[in-house]
């Protein structure tokens, strides 16, 4: 099978692969570029522990192929903390127990940013609502949602 180019931005670095047709974003952001805190939960894009951000959404890395993303802007759970600072959400997350096993802690870290964007002081059931996509077979979602609404206040209060 021959192989395209790709280029595009991760964590606000320039990559660049010539990767097969078929490859899914999730295996070349982990296993080209080797950012393995995204995961590979259920491969049918039922569980949402591949989520990234690109171009500003929230997606599940496993729905798209990378040639996909060609051009695009892409962070994902390594790109989220600045200057050796965790970023609120996962402040959040350590604050307020809000992971157990920590499968799918990145996953849901990655929706809760689209989510704090969209809703910045959202209730309860919104928070739960947006985060239907994506699966914890652990915690029950108690502090998973205790964690986004401290980091809520938090940014609330940074602005």
């Amino acid at each position: 099978m021959s192989k395209l180019p790709v280029n595009m931005k991760i964590n606000g670095q320039s990559v660049s692969h010539e990767v097969e047709p078929r490859l899914l974003l999730v295996h070349y952001i982990r296993e080209t570029v080797g950012l393995t805190g995204t995961h590979v939960g259920c491969d049918t894009s039922q569980c949402g522990a591949c989520t990234i951000m690109m171009n500003g959404q929230a997606v599940k890395s496993c729905t798209l192929f990378t040639v996909q993303a060609t051009g695009a802007d892409i962070m994902t759970i390594e790109g989220l903390a600045k200057d050796g600072e965790l970023h609120p959400i996962q402040q959040g997350f350590w604050e307020k127990h809000g992971l157990q096993c920590g499968f799918c802690t990145p996953g849901m870290i990655m929706a809760a940013v689209q989510l704090l964007e969209r809703y910045p002081k959202p209730s309860e059931d919104t928070i739960r609502h947006q985060l239907e996509g994506n699966l914890c077979r652990c915690t029950g979602y108690h502090n998973i949602v205790k964690a986004i609404e401290w980091a809520a206040d938090k940014m609330a209060a940074a602005k």
